[in-house]
C-alpha cells in the first residue's frame, strides 16, 4: 500500500469523526478497527467487483454452513479486581473407569487434581478462536477457555466504563488470575496464549511468580510478543506506518466516543474490509472460506470503543523480564513466518531468551496460525502436553475437525 493511501485513510477517519457522516464514519471505523487489530488500510479489488447482494448472500451461507465457534462447555463466571464479569467455559476429560476412584480410597490416597490447560485469546477475538485445538483436546485433558474483558461473552471492563481507566496488559494478567482462581483452584496448569493472550500470560507470570513456580507445568506462546510492538510496520512502507501512528490514537478516541454511529457504518460496509481482514489474518491462498468468515465475524464483533480502549496498551507492553519465570518449564514458542501483526522475529526473540524452548516457525502462515494451520499447532501442543505430563505418552488427540458440543451456546 502506498504512503498516500495510508495517509488518506487516516485523514478520512479523522474527518469522518468530526463531520459525523455515518457512512464515512463507518468506513473509517471499520478501517481503523482492523488497523488496530494489526491491519492497515487496503481493500481487496476482487471484493469490489462482486455485487453487494451477492457478497451478503455468500456471508449468510458461510455463517449457516460453517460450524466454527459452535463448541461449548460448562459455563462459569469469574470477577476481576474491578468487578468486571469474566466468562469462561470448562471442558472436562472423559470420566475415569468406575473402580479407579474407589481403589484410591481403599489405599488411602487422594486422587490428584488433573492438569488443566488454560487458553487465552487475542485482541478482537474471543475464546472460539481456539476452535480446532479445543475440538482435538476434548476428552483428552481438562481445558478452560475464557473471554478477555470486553470481548466475547465477558462483560465490559468496569474500570474502563465507570472510571475511564485505560486497559493495561497488567490488568489482563490479573483477569487471568481471577479466572484461574475460579476455574482451576487447585492442580497443575498449562498456560496457552495467542497474541494478546500470550502477553496476558506474561503479565500473569510477572505479577504472580509464585503461581508459576508452584502450579504451572508448561507454557505455549503463539504469535505473540514480549515488547517493542511500537516498531511493527504491518508490512507497510515506513512513511505510511509513521503517518498512521501519528493520528491513530486520536482517531480511535474520537471514534470510540461515537460508537453507535460508527457501528452502524461498520455493519453497512463490512464487506469492503473482508479483504483487509484476510490479508492480516492469513497468509495462504487456500484457506477455507468458512474459516475466513469465522475470523471476520470475531473481528467485526469487537465494538469500536473496545478497539480504542485496548490499543494504547500494546505500545506500553514490555514483559521481556517476565519470561525468566518460564526458564525451567517446557515452553512452546510458535508463529507464522508471514505474520504481519506480531512478526515471527518477536517469537524468535522470545526463544532467544528461553534457549530450552521449542521454537516452531510455520511457513505460509499468518497471524491466525491456529486457524490457518490447526494441524501444526495441535501437533506441537500435544507434544508439549506429553512432555509436561499433562497427557500420557502415546495418548490419541482427537481429530481437529470435530464440531460436537456439550452445551448450547450461551
Amino acid at each position: 500500500m502506498s504512503e498516500s493511501s495510508a495517509g488518506a485513510v487516516a485523514s478520512a477517519a479523522s474527518a469522518a469523526a468530526s463531520a459525523g457522516n455515518w457512512r464515512k464514519a463507518g468506513v473509517a471505523g471499520a478501517a481503523i478497527g482492523v488497523v488496530a487489530a494489526g491491519a492497515a488500510a487496503g481493500v481487496a479489488i476482487e471484493r469490489l467487483t462482486v455485487g453487494r447482494s451477492m457478497r451478503r448472500k455468500a456471508r449468510l451461507a458461510l455463517d449457516s454452513a460453517g460450524p466454527y465457534g459452535a463448541l461449548r462447555g460448562t459455563p462459569g463466571k469469574a470477577y476481576a479486581d474491578d468487578g468486571t464479569e469474566l466468562y469462561y467455559e470448562v471442558d472436562d476429560p472423559e470420566p475415569e473407569a468406575p473402580l479407579a476412584p474407589r481403589r484410591r480410597r481403599l489405599f488411602g490416597r487422594k486422587a490428584p487434581a488433573p492438569v488443566t490447560v488454560v487458553f487465552s485469546h487475542g485482541y478482537c477475538l474471543n475464546q472460539d478462536s481456539w476452535h480446532f485445538q479445543r475440538a482435538a483436546l476434548r476428552g483428552v485433558v481438562r481445558t478452560v477457555h475464557w473471554d478477555q474483558r470486553s470481548h466475547g461473552r465477558s462483560g465490559r471492563g468496569t474500570a474502563q466504563l465507570e472510571e475511564r481507566t485505560p486497559v493495561t496488559i497488567d490488568q489482563l494478567g490479573r483477569d487471568l488470575k481471577a479466572v484461574i482462581d475460579a476455574a482451576v483452584p487447585e492442580g497443575p496448569i498449562v498456560l496457552v496464549g495467542h497474541s494478546m493472550g500470550g502477553m496476558t500470560v506474561m503479565a500473569l507470570a510477572d505479577q504472580y511468580p509464585e503461581l508459576v513456580r508452584d502450579r504451572v507445568v508448561a507454557v505455549a506462546l503463539v504469535g505473540t510478543s514480549s515488547g517493542r510492538l511500537g516498531e511493527v510496520n504491518f508490512g507497510l512502507p515506513l512513511a505510511g506506518v509513521n503517518a498512521v501512528r501519528r493520528v491513530l490514537p486520536g482517531v480511535l478516541r474520537a471514534l470510540g466516543q461515537q460508537a453507535a454511529l460508527v457501528e452502524r457504518g461498520r455493519r453497512a460496509t463490512a464487506d469492503l474490509f473482508a479483504g483487509v481482514i484476510k490479508r492480516y489474518s492469513f497468509a495462504g491462498r487456500d484457506v477455507d472460506p468458512a474459516v475466513e468468515r469465522f475470523a471476520e465475524r470475531m473481528i467485526e464483533g469487537t465494538p469500536i470503543d473496545v478497539v480504542a480502549e485496548f490499543y494504547p496498551a500494546f505500545t506500553d507492553h514490555d514483559k521481556t523480564e517476565a519470561l525468566a519465570r518460564f526458564a525451567d518449564l517446557p515452553v512452546l514458542v510458535l508463529a507464522g513466518v508471514k505474520d504481519l501483526v506480531t512478526p515471527s522475529e518477536h517469537s524468535e526473540a522470545i526463544a532467544d531468551l528461553l534457549p530450552d524452548a521449542e521454537l516452531v516457525l510455520v511457513p505460509d502462515a499468518g497471524h491466525l496460525v491456529m486457524l490457518e494451520h490447526p494441524e501444526v499447532v495441535i501437533d506441537r501442543l500435544a507434544d508439549l502436553l506429553m512432555r509436561a505430563g499433562a497427557v500420557p505418552a502415546g495418548a490419541t488427540v482427537g481429530g481437529y475437525g470435530s464440531t460436537s458440543s456439550t452445551a448450547q451456546p450461551g
